[in-house]
């Protein structure tokens, strides 16, 4: 019965990464980065003898190859080329490991940098699972809710003093 709830938490781990992550813009950013270097790898390397980039395709492949850290992708030939392609392995390693750390460490810091919004959650995820939980986990989730039903009338309360 417990099975039923794993796709749903799936898809709540993948909302939460592309809503509480850079990981959208950051995949936006490599992606319009390795299309404009390619671009820029294929007019550097067009007519160049004995170069293997030859077609826009060539270029895009070689952009994946050369900032994955393959190490795979054909030297460019001509110097601009060389200098082009040079910038695009540091910076697209950058971005492309960046994009990795940095929605991991937003992922797992994110509860700690605003905790209510995790009892929320918590509430929130717990409601979704309700036909998922046993009577002992309905028990405790009725007082919590019993509690803090209890808390926010305490606080209208004062507010209306």
């Amino acid at each position: 019965m417990k099975k039923a709830g794993r796709p749903a938490r799936f898809r709540r781990f993948l909302k939460d990464v592309f809503i509480h992550t850079p990981f959208n813009k950051m995949v936006v950013m490599l992606i319009l980065l390795w299309l404009g270097f390619s671009a820029s790898i294929y007019l550097a390397e067009s007519g160049v003898e004995g170069s293997s980039i030859q077609s826009y395709g060539n270029a895009l492949y070689w952009g994946i190859a050369a900032f994955s850290t393959a190490g795979i992708a054909d030297a460019p030939i001509s110097a601009a080329a060389q200098l082009i392609g040079g910038v695009w392995i540091v910076l697209g390693s950058v971005l492309f490991f960046g994009a990795i750390v940095a929605t991991v460490t937003a992922y797992f810091m994110r509860p700690m940098l605003r905790p209510h919004k995790r009892i929320i959650e918590t509430i929130e995820y717990n409601l979704e699972q309700l036909e998922d939980l046993d009577i002992d986990e309905l028990d405790l989730l009725r007082e919590t809710v019993d509690t803090l039903i209890v808390h926010v009338e305490r606080l209208k309360g004062k507010r209306s003093l």
